[in-house]
């Protein structure tokens, strides 16, 4: 059955592998690391990229190749390529286009290994980067040099959630003839599809939102055609590719991203509400808080805030320690997008190699605590976190 006339959100149920003679109704496993060829002619063909033949798993995979469809289906994309992590669909979007001599403009406030590879490993390959503030128009105007090339961005931000204007920066990049690369992790192409301001890449760290339940890593990249071609290319040879297992779990939890994320969006909400109250706490961030510096702005980009805020909590490094020693049921991992809610402090987990000023510069102050509300009874949540901060207190 042709799925083109569906929903992005249909297809994300109805596209699958063709079934095999045994009609299976869920898509099997193709657990293989090979596929076999009748003929040597049918082999050489595949060789030459005459066919679109399956030859490696390192190269394609039915089961993944279910996953990029559907992936390419809601972020409205081309084509797309499945790697097996977040982390490595970041690399591979920059490292496959960018080359000795080429300059990339990157917003200062993203992931902190997304800020180690463009700012320790890019210029090992005589690549350099320039970091802008966020919503600073005038500074990403004053970054952009001869041989720039690339515009990275995350939004929302992880963990400021920062919200940039992708309407502004799609023409920023088309007015300079620059490749559009986004992270869409935070805000999945549920609540915001870049390429719909002009985004040429979008990559995601599947392990989160898109799993949804902490089990599997995965990542992917999708855009435009041209781009895609070579960052498979890249890929192929240097092998980060995702397993057909993950691409599995994942394909099938793209069924359920839908109403997931509704709820997640709903408790993330009403627990922002709750917090901006608390005597404990400084402030709160969160998308979809008038309060927001950004607020008229992902209003005007995104369906929904997302499931992560983030808030200050009064006392700095040692209060936000003792608040994840203090939490009863969140989890306190590195993770996000899980089912289960998870608190993280990122001064001292995630951006801690950083030094002091570094972590000023992108906005990670000592006290700043990540929630990524997970799909329990919101008040149970709510209560979690407001015990901690009172002991955090003492």
């Amino acid at each position: 059955m042709s799925t083109d006339h569906l929903h992005p959100l249909s297809k994300a149920i109805r596209i699958r592998a063709a079934k095999t003679l045994q009609q299976e109704h869920s898509t099997p496993l193709y657990l293989t690391s090979s596929f076999t060829f009748d003929e040597a002619e049918a082999m050489r063909a595949a060789f030459a990229d005459e066919t679109e033949a399956n030859i490696y798993s390192r190269f394609s995979n039915p089961t993944v190749d279910e996953f990029i469809a559907k992936m390419c289906a809601l972020e409205n994309a081309d084509a797309g390529f499945a790697t097996s992590s977040g982390m490595s669909a970041v690399f591979s979007s920059m490292f496959a286009l960018l080359q000795q001599g080429d300059h990339l403009i990157c917003c200062s406030s993203v992931f902190g290994s997304t800020f180690t590879v463009v700012t320790k490993y890019l210029p090992k390959y005589g690549i350099t980067c320039t970091l802008v503030p966020a919503n600073d128009n005038a500074a990403w105007e004053a970054a952009v040099q001869p041989n720039t090339k690339m515009v990275y961005l995350e939004t929302p931000t992880n963990p400021q959630l920062e919200i940039l204007d992708l309407e502004w920066v799609g023409q920023f990049c088309k007015k300079h003839n620059l490749i559009f690369n986004v992270d869409n992790c935070f805000a999945t192409p549920l609540l915001q599809r870049p390429t719909d301001f002009g985004a040429d890449l979008v990559v995601h760290s599947a392990t989160k939102w898109i799993d949804g339940q902490g089990r599997v890593m995965g990542g992917v990249i999708v855009g435009r055609e041209d781009l895609i071609k070579e960052i498979y290319l890249f890929c192929r040879n240097t092998g980060p590719s995702l397993s057909p297992f993950n691409a599995w779990v994942l394909s099938k939890s793209l069924e359920t991203l839908d109403v997931r994320m509704q709820r997640h969006c709903e408790n993330a909400l009403q627990v922002a509400e709750a917090l901006q109250s608390h005597p404990q706490v400084s402030w709160v961030k969160y998308p979809f808080l008038p309060s927001h510096p950004q607020y008229e702005i992902a209003k005007k980009q995104m369906a929904a805030g997302g499931g992560v805020l983030c808030f200050e909590i009064k006392g700095g490094l040692d209060a936000g320690r003792k608040f994840l020693d203090n939490l009863e049921m969140l989890s306190v991992t590195a993770n996000l997008g899980d089912s289960r809610s998870i608190a993280s402090h990122p001064a001292s987990t995630t951006h801690s190699k950083l030094t002091d000023d570094q972590r000023a510069a992108v906005g990670i102050t000592p006290g700043l605590i990540r929630i990524s509300t997970g799909l329990e009874k919101v008040d149970d949540i709510i209560a979690d976190i407001s015990q901690a901060l009172e002991k955090s207190a003492l």
